[in-house]
């Protein structure tokens, strides 16, 4: 018999092949009626998770706007892992979304001037209730300026097991990172606090399992048009891990092998905007330069990618990271008048400190706990401004992702309801 040379073979997948794997895919596109405006890039087979990855391009400029996801053994095209036909055609067309009625004029795809310049957001500050990939897909395109955010940790803890296989959430975190990149002003930064995690044994008899999360991230911003900026250290006091339990075996018998020591980092990567255009550019051509000035960086900053910084404990939420970071961050990847989106919000952490330092913010946030203590909690923030906080519930947006969305009078009137100062 002829030895089978393919993983796909190997694997007796269904889709054997590129070839194959296209064909499929544009059947889907024909389907959705966009088979002339998207192409393909290089399909991948990940036989780690049993599926091939299409990558879908922008037929005009090669650019990609998302991929077709499909089930090697059965042939079927994965639709709720694959990206979403209206955001396709909103990447195609520069559509906007309808969450952008609220400023009931629509606003360009883009923010750039002819005169060298470009606009500033609109947004106002926002907190939302909702998932946040449905919520970004109504953002205006380039109308958030820093990304800064924590996503759930993957399964490490009773409060987490939203994911059956750790091939679902990154396929979400994928999701999120993709809607984010049209929302994302151009050359503008997404920053990710993120650390392994570690998943806790059955039982005696089966070994725990620590997974290299920020390194999987990585892949994702890369595929997903962002260039790698910076690696920072979160380093936190001495004795901070050890409520992990790990090293503990090690200190009490030191056996070679069984060696492992407590972590007290996390990693705070950052990421740039895939453009032709260099950081100068978006200093240069801020339309505020006087923003621009009174953002300056005092003596002090951190000069190395060492961030020395104590840890904070919420009883309310089970893993907050502390205002002192969220600061540093915004601070140094942001203008005074900036939006800051937080697409995991929590308690709203990174709408503090933006508040503090003059930006504005974008939280959402799925649990509606933390929406109601965000929602208490910006009346400090912002003081009496705080009655003019945007807010986007799940009834709202159910109505503006349905296939008749309301008119933008109508967003307006229902969104009068439910102020923040109320």
């Amino acid at each position: 018999m002829p030895r089978n040379n393919t993983v796909s073979q190997q694997r007796n997948y269904s889709v054997l092949n590129v070839q194959a794997a296209q064909e499929i895919a544009l059947v889907w596109l024909e389907r959705i009626q966009l088979e002339h405006a998207i192409s393909f890039g290089l399909p991948e087979v990940d036989d780690r998770y049993h599926i091939w990855r299409v990558p879908l391009l922008n037929a005009a400029t090669q650019e990609r706007i998302g991929e077709a996801v499909i089930d090697a053994y059965t042939s079927l095209l994965l639709d709720n892992r694959s990206t979403a036909p209206a955001v396709l055609e909103t990447r195609l067309l520069g559509r906007q979304q309808p969450l952008a009625a609220c400023d009931e004029r629509p606003g360009p795809a883009t923010r750039s001037r002819s005169n060298g310049t470009y606009a500033l957001s609109s947004l106002r500050n926002t907190i939302a209730h909702g998932d946040c990939e449905r919520i970004l897909q109504g953002l205006p395109a380039s109308s958030a300026d820093l990304v800064f955010t924590s996503p759930p940790y993957y399964n490490a803890r009773p409060e987490y097991t939203d994911y059956i296989t750790y091939e679902e959430y990154l396929l979400k975190i994928r999701k999120i990172i993709q809607n984010v990149h049209r929302v994302l002003a151009e050359g503008r930064f997404f920053v990710m606090n993120i650390s392994p995690v570690l998943v806790r044994r059955a039982s005696r008899s089966e070994a725990s399992q620590r997974i290299a999360v920020p390194f999987d991230m990585h892949r994702l911003f890369v595929e997903e048009g962002y260039d790698f900026i910076d690696d920072i250290i979160w380093e936190k006091p001495e004795g901070a891990g050890w409520a992990t339990g790990r090293g503990r075996r090690f200190a009490a018998d030191r056996h070679p092998l069984q060696y492992k020591p407590v972590p007290v980092t996390e990693y705070v990567l950052v990421y740039r905007k895939r453009t032709p255009r260099l950081i100068d550019w978006n200093i240069r051509a801020h339309p505020d330069q006087e923003l621009v000035a009174a953002s300056r960086i005092g003596d002090g900053y951190e000069r190395t990618n060492i961030w020395r910084i104590t840890p904070t404990h919420d009883p309310r939420h089970p893993a907050v990271f502390p205002v002192e970071l969220a600061e540093r961050v915004i601070s140094y990847y942001s203008f005074k008048g900036d939006v800051v989106l937080d697409p995991f919000a929590g308690t709203g952490t990174v709408g503090k400190a933006a508040s503090r330092l003059g930006r504005r913010f974008v939280l959402i946030e799925q649990d509606a706990r933390y929406v109601a203590i965000m929602r208490e909690e910006v009346k400090s923030w912002l003081g009496k401004d705080a009655a003019q906080v945007l807010t986007i519930n799940d009834f709202l947006r159910d109505k503006l992702t349905s296939s008749n969305p309301p008119r933008a009078t109508e967003v307006a009137a229902t969104l009068a309801k439910s102020p923040c100062g109320d």
